[in-house]
């Protein structure tokens, strides 16, 4: 038998639920992620970002083709607002990050990375725990508190 409800809605479970939140603010054509940066303790949010093209330029993707719609990623937009001066953060993002995502991830300090989904290529998984970042495909609470 699995571990009992908790009485109340874990911080985890509020920080994905910004995140997928985050994901309809999307105007990528093919996959709307969200992301929510955390201080490790997950009092603090330090940065928030969903995937679409750069200020002030159309709110569309650049092209059709997976990979090259020109969207910029949620993570990215996540962690440019987070900085990576502050160490050992925490990560929700609502679908696995591509390579590059992690890479950037791993860059910016962050200690351990909530997803929701896997997404199609799992390359990004392999690269966070190469460069030793903790990642939990979480959606354990999912259906709760709706």
């Amino acid at each position: 038998m699995g571990e009992p409800k908790p009485e109340r809605i874990p911080l985890e479970e509020v920080y994905m639920r910004m995140a997928e939140e985050l994901a309809k603010r999307s105007t990528c054509a093919r996959l709307q992620v969200g992301s929510v940066v955390t201080t490790r303790d997950l009092t603090q949010v330090l940065g928030i970002g969903y995937n679409g093209n750069a200020r002030g330029l159309p709110n569309s993707c650049d092209g059709p083709d997976p990979g090259r719609c020109g969207c910029l990623h949620s993570e990215t937009n996540a962690l440019i607002k987070a900085g990576a001066h502050e160490p050992d953060k925490t990560m929700f993002i609502t679908a696995s990050p591509c390579v590059m995502c992690a890479k950037m991830i791993i860059n910016c300090n962050v200690g351990r990375v909530y997803y929701r989904t896997r997404y199609r290529d799992v390359s990004g998984l392999r690269t966070l725990a190469a460069g030793r970042v903790q990642t939990v495909q979480y959606d354990r609470w999912a259906s709760l508190w709706r």
